[in-house]
């Protein structure tokens, strides 16, 4: 079964800078990451901010018009068969695939597919990122 949880809310962003501005000037902290994407720490879960067209192009819709409120809802999993297992779940409960989990450039593992309404959700296996043994994503240190 596939837990209930979100560990981390990527947001699809036209401006990456501008919108970088925006949660510093909120009081956020952005945390070091991944080149193109801006990530912060929750309460037991990250935001990332994303650029709209990069994030069409990861979820396998490259080209898509995603517009205001583009999201994609992800789940981290410790291990490949459980990001297997989750999609394999998702579909037979009625999701739509989007993209089925491969390894990814960024070194991890991930897959998307769309519930009833046409929300995403990513189901993903970060070996940069480990998890708890709650299930919850704290960000590492930078270093």
């Amino acid at each position: 079964m596939t837990p209930q949880r979100v560990t981390l809310i990527t947001l699809g962003v036209a401006d990456l800078a501008a919108s970088e501005a925006f949660y510093a000037r909120l009081g956020w902290v952005k945390h070091s990451g991944t080149p193109g994407v801006a990530f912060y720490q929750m309460h037991g879960a990250a935001l990332g901010l994303f650029g709209v067209e990069a994030l069409a192009a990861d979820q396998g819709r490259a080209g898509a018009t995603l517009g205001t409120g583009a999201i994609t809802l992800a789940q981290n999993f410790a291990t490949e068969a459980e990001v297997d297992a989750a999609f394999a779940t998702a579909l037979a409960a009625g999701g739509k695939a989007l993209k089925a989990p491969e390894k990814v450039f960024w070194g991890g593992y991930s897959g998307y597919w769309s519930d009833p309404d046409g929300h995403v959700w990513e189901v993903a296996m970060n070996p940069f990122w480990p998890l708890a043994a709650d299930g919850s994503l704290w960000l590492p240190d930078a270093g």
